[in-house]
């Protein structure tokens, strides 16, 4: 059930990137936020309430409403023209989480999965820039953040996504950290230069698409 949830988290964290990247409209964006919102929560309580006490499957779930309440954050920011900040602060959260969930991932004690240790760092990565882009206020990371974002919906949420569900994600789970980790680097850090100087389009929201969005 966790894997198809994954899949969605790419599938939005894509359409919040090139949201941010102005090529969708902010607005025509919130619902699938919803939707996605509501799947990422109620997906985690459902595996709570089946875990029969497995503390390690509790705290797998756990780390998936991080996720569903940032995506109905953006929602509601979206539907109430909201200030970002608050989301921003919440994502600042999530990023600190992300940070504990990868370490969990790499050394607990059947609980670690070597690929998602990188996962998650990616996803603190990114909750770290939305802090910046909204809660500091840094608008001039709106294109690199919304890359970013976009990249991740695929190597984070699709590709691992549908290897789980093929039951082939056991097989490569120490090659994809690997993969992954030079990826992130090579990538987000040849992406920098390109676009940390700040959206060029016109923004579609009443204040700026950084300011309403993130993932």
């Amino acid at each position: 059930m966790g894997s198809v949830g994954l899949l969605y988290v790419g599938a939005i964290l894509f359409l919040n990137g090139v949201m941010l990247l102005g090529w969708v409209e902010a607005r025509s964006a919130a619902p699938l936020n919803v939707l996605v919102g509501i799947l990422q929560v109620v997906t985690p309580t459902y595996l709570i309430f089946t875990a029969a006490g497995d503390e390690n499957a509790i705290l797998g779930a756990s780390g998936i409403y991080l996720f569903g309440f940032t995506y109905l954050y953006v929602a509601f920011n979206l539907f109430f023209d909201l200030d970002g900040t608050g989301l921003g602060y919440f994502s600042a959260f999530v990023a600190g989480c992300a940070i504990v969930f990868a370490g969990l991932n790499f050394w607990r004690d059947g609980f670690g999965d070597n690929g998602f240790g990188v996962i998650w760092l990616y996803w603190a990565f990114l909750w770290g820039l939305f802090f910046v882009l909204l809660g500091l206020r840094r608008e001039h990371l709106d294109r690199y953040t919304g890359a970013v974002a976009a990249i991740e919906g695929i190597v984070t949420g699709a590709i691992p996504s549908f290897l789980l569900l093929t039951g082939n994600w056991n097989d490569y789970s120490d090659e994809a950290a690997i993969v992954l980790a030079i990826f992130g680097v090579v990538a987000f850090g040849a992406l920098w230069p390109l676009l940390q100087g700040g959206s060029t389009a016109t923004a579609p929201t009443p204040e700026t698409t950084a300011q309403s969005v993130v993932t």
